[in-house]
């Protein structure tokens, strides 16, 4: 058998190793990178007035399986209905005795900190 010469270095282009382009189908194939994935949907909405009094909702984080049932306010403990859920307090409302103020104040300093080392005006 006759043997090839080889082709000089560099001059051919070399291919990624892979299925061949032609050969697969058109629906495997990605379409861009701005194009969203077919087939993904959020969780169901559950719009049920009585399981919304009754069941905390999504809150199951097993695939299958109820949602969990609320318990009367009892069986919780108190420091779950004084947790403060509205926007957090400013600088001035809080106690400086406590360690929420002296938390707040690092956070504040160090916010500021990082605005002079950028250059900014305050």
């Amino acid at each position: 058998p006759r043997s090839r010469p080889l082709p000089a270095r560099g001059s051919v282009p070399r291919r990624a190793p892979g299925p061949d382009p032609a050969l697969v189908p058109a629906a495997a194939k990605s379409k861009g990178k701005n194009v969203p994935k077919e087939g993904l949907e959020g969780p169901e909405v559950c719009t049920d007035p009585a399981m919304l009094a009754t069941h905390a909702m999504g809150v199951n984080y097993f695939k299958e399986g109820p949602e969990v049932a609320l318990k009367p306010e009892s069986e919780y403990p108190d420091w779950l209905f004084k947790i403060h859920l509205g926007p957090p307090k400013k600088l001035e409302e809080l106690d400086p005795n406590s360690i929420e103020y002296w938390r707040r104040l690092r956070k504040y300093n160090t916010w500021q900190r990082n605005r002079l080392k950028k250059g900014k005006k305050l």
